[in-house]
Protein backbone atom coordinates (compact mmCIF):
# COMPACT_ATOMS: atom_id res chain seq x y z
CA UNK A 1 0.00 0.00 0.00
CA UNK A 2 1.27 3.61 -0.25
CA UNK A 3 0.81 5.76 2.79
CA UNK A 4 2.97 8.32 1.59
CA UNK A 5 0.40 11.83 1.54
CA UNK A 6 2.91 12.95 -1.86
CA UNK A 7 0.23 16.07 -3.77
CA UNK A 8 -2.03 16.64 -0.18
CA UNK A 9 -2.05 19.76 1.31
CA UNK A 10 -3.07 20.84 5.02
CA UNK A 11 -3.94 24.55 5.15
CA UNK A 12 -0.09 25.76 5.47
CA UNK A 13 1.62 23.37 4.39
CA UNK A 14 1.70 20.96 1.14
CA UNK A 15 3.22 17.35 1.47
CA UNK A 16 5.47 16.13 -1.15
CA UNK A 17 8.39 12.86 -1.28
CA UNK A 18 11.49 13.22 0.53
CA UNK A 19 14.18 13.76 -2.53
CA UNK A 20 18.18 13.28 -2.61
CA UNK A 21 18.64 17.12 -2.75
CA UNK A 22 16.68 17.81 0.43
CA UNK A 23 19.68 16.29 1.96
CA UNK A 24 21.60 19.25 3.01
CA UNK A 25 18.26 21.04 3.88
CA UNK A 26 17.29 18.38 6.38
CA UNK A 27 21.14 17.90 7.70
CA UNK A 28 20.06 21.00 9.76
CA UNK A 29 18.37 19.25 11.85
CA UNK A 30 20.47 16.84 12.96
CA UNK A 31 23.05 19.69 13.37
CA UNK A 32 20.69 21.05 16.46
CA UNK A 33 21.48 19.40 19.31
CA UNK A 34 17.91 19.35 20.19
CA UNK A 35 16.90 17.53 17.89
CA UNK A 36 17.80 14.54 18.51
CA UNK A 37 18.05 14.75 22.14
CA UNK A 38 15.74 12.22 23.32
CA UNK A 39 16.30 9.01 20.96
CA UNK A 40 18.78 6.70 21.52
CA UNK A 41 21.17 5.08 18.72
CA UNK A 42 20.69 8.20 16.25
CA UNK A 43 24.60 8.71 14.93
CA UNK A 44 26.43 11.74 17.43
CA UNK A 45 27.79 13.02 13.98
CA UNK A 46 25.17 15.30 12.19
CA UNK A 47 26.16 13.85 8.89
CA UNK A 48 26.23 10.13 9.63
CA UNK A 49 23.14 10.78 11.18
CA UNK A 50 21.16 12.56 8.14
CA UNK A 51 22.71 9.73 6.12
CA UNK A 52 21.26 7.32 8.03
CA UNK A 53 17.72 9.09 7.80
CA UNK A 54 17.94 9.25 4.01
CA UNK A 55 18.66 5.65 4.18
CA UNK A 56 15.55 4.70 5.51
CA UNK A 57 13.37 6.67 4.02
CA UNK A 58 14.53 5.61 0.77
CA UNK A 59 13.79 1.60 2.09
CA UNK A 60 10.45 2.56 3.29
CA UNK A 61 9.68 4.04 -0.05
CA UNK A 62 10.91 1.05 -1.73
CA UNK A 63 9.41 -1.37 -0.01
CA UNK A 64 5.71 0.26 0.72
CA UNK A 65 6.21 0.99 4.38
CA UNK A 66 4.91 4.62 4.18
CA UNK A 67 7.92 6.91 5.11
CA UNK A 68 7.79 10.71 5.36
CA UNK A 69 6.47 13.39 3.53
CA UNK A 70 8.80 16.73 2.93
CA UNK A 71 6.44 19.65 4.42
CA UNK A 72 6.81 22.94 2.77
CA UNK A 73 5.00 26.01 4.09
CA UNK A 74 2.63 27.69 1.50
CA UNK A 75 3.14 30.70 1.66
CA UNK A 76 6.83 30.88 1.98
CA UNK A 77 7.39 27.47 0.10
CA UNK A 78 10.08 26.68 2.60
CA UNK A 79 10.48 23.16 3.89
CA UNK A 80 9.94 23.38 7.35
CA UNK A 81 9.82 19.46 8.20
CA UNK A 82 8.79 15.58 7.53
CA UNK A 83 5.32 13.94 9.12
CA UNK A 84 3.91 10.74 7.26
CA UNK A 85 2.93 7.73 8.03
CA UNK A 86 5.27 4.71 9.01
CA UNK A 87 4.24 0.92 9.40
CA UNK A 88 6.15 0.18 12.21
CA UNK A 89 6.10 -3.41 14.64
CA UNK A 90 5.62 -2.58 18.22
CA UNK A 91 5.83 -5.50 20.48
CA UNK A 92 5.30 -8.06 17.99
CA UNK A 93 2.19 -6.24 16.57
CA UNK A 94 2.28 -4.20 12.85
CA UNK A 95 1.04 -0.63 13.69
CA UNK A 96 0.68 2.45 11.35
CA UNK A 97 2.50 5.07 13.23
CA UNK A 98 2.25 9.24 12.85
CA UNK A 99 5.97 10.39 12.47
CA UNK A 100 6.78 13.93 12.81
CA UNK A 101 9.89 15.57 12.39
CA UNK A 102 10.10 19.76 12.31
CA UNK A 103 13.70 21.84 11.78
CA UNK A 104 13.88 23.41 15.13
CA UNK A 105 13.56 27.17 13.90
CA UNK A 106 9.58 26.06 12.91
CA UNK A 107 9.33 24.42 16.51
CA UNK A 108 6.08 25.37 18.18
CA UNK A 109 4.07 26.87 15.68
CA UNK A 110 1.50 24.30 14.82
CA UNK A 111 3.00 22.62 12.05
CA UNK A 112 3.52 19.47 13.85
CA UNK A 113 -0.23 19.49 14.55
CA UNK A 114 -1.41 20.02 11.69
CA UNK A 115 0.72 17.69 9.62
CA UNK A 116 -0.47 15.04 11.80
CA UNK A 117 -3.95 15.93 11.74
CA UNK A 118 -3.46 15.94 7.73
CA UNK A 119 -1.93 12.73 8.10
CA UNK A 120 -4.91 11.08 10.47
CA UNK A 121 -7.09 11.88 8.24
CA UNK A 122 -5.96 11.03 5.26
CA UNK A 123 -5.51 7.47 7.04
CA UNK A 124 -8.94 7.46 8.13
CA UNK A 125 -10.29 8.64 4.64
CA UNK A 126 -8.33 5.47 2.73
CA UNK A 127 -9.62 2.67 5.79
CA UNK A 128 -5.65 2.08 6.12
CA UNK A 129 -6.08 0.93 9.56
CA UNK A 130 -8.37 1.02 12.63
CA UNK A 131 -6.34 3.17 15.17
CA UNK A 132 -2.83 4.91 14.37
CA UNK A 133 -0.35 5.79 17.08
CA UNK A 134 2.71 7.91 17.72
CA UNK A 135 6.11 6.24 19.27
CA UNK A 136 7.32 9.50 21.27
CA UNK A 137 10.61 8.82 23.76
CA UNK A 138 9.38 9.34 27.32
CA UNK A 139 10.85 12.57 28.08
CA UNK A 140 9.78 14.09 24.78
CA UNK A 141 7.43 16.57 26.21
CA UNK A 142 6.81 18.25 22.99
CA UNK A 143 5.99 15.99 20.65
CA UNK A 144 3.74 14.14 23.46
CA UNK A 145 2.03 17.36 23.33
CA UNK A 146 1.26 16.82 19.37
CA UNK A 147 0.15 13.03 20.22
CA UNK A 148 -2.61 15.14 22.66
CA UNK A 149 -3.73 18.01 20.17
CA UNK A 150 -3.89 15.08 17.43
CA UNK A 151 -6.46 13.58 19.70
CA UNK A 152 -4.15 10.97 21.14
CA UNK A 153 -4.07 8.74 24.48
CA UNK A 154 -1.58 7.35 26.14
CA UNK A 155 -2.00 3.26 25.39
CA UNK A 156 0.93 2.41 26.79
CA UNK A 157 4.57 2.36 27.55
CA UNK A 158 7.38 -0.15 26.35
CA UNK A 159 10.83 -0.38 24.97
CA UNK A 160 11.22 0.20 21.23
CA UNK A 161 14.84 0.30 19.31
CA UNK A 162 16.29 0.56 22.59
CA UNK A 163 14.11 3.36 23.48
CA UNK A 164 11.78 3.61 26.54
CA UNK A 165 8.38 4.91 24.84
CA UNK A 166 5.14 6.22 25.02
CA UNK A 167 2.58 4.41 22.74
CA UNK A 168 0.29 7.36 22.31
CA UNK A 169 -3.16 5.64 20.03
CA UNK A 170 -6.21 7.31 18.29
CA UNK A 171 -9.42 5.01 17.42
CA UNK A 172 -10.24 5.79 13.86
Amino acid sequence: MNYLLEGQESARLKFRKLEQNDFDTWLRFHQNPEANQFWKGIPQDPLKACQHWFKKAFHRYENNLGGMNVLIEKDTQQFIGQCGLLVQTVDDVEELEIGYSILPKFWRNGYATEAAQKCKEFARENKYATSLISIIQVDNLGSQKVALNNGMHLDKTTVYDSNRVHIYRIDL
